[in-house]
């Protein structure tokens, strides 16, 4: 069983997570003007390890940031 805290932080996770995918999924429609439903499978599973890629490559410099002193 959660604490009434643990539920709280969920509820603000999963409320930011809804916003930032409307969000993503609307300007990834708008910059790409396409249906990901017209994509092939092979095609999505690219799209999707470049975005995997992309992922390490943000989380590896913000990584190298944290270790820099201000």
């Amino acid at each position: 069983m959660m604490s009434a805290n643990q539920e709280r932080h969920l509820l603000s996770i999963k409320e930011t997570f809804m916003k930032l995918i409307d969000a993503k999924y609307r300007k990834g429609q708008k910059e790409h003007e396409g249906d990901l439903w017209r994509l092939t499978r092979e095609q999505l599973l690219d799209e999707a390890i470049a975005e995997s890629i992309d992922q390490i490559v943000y989380l590896l410099t913000l990584r190298d940031k944290m270790k820099i002193k201000d």
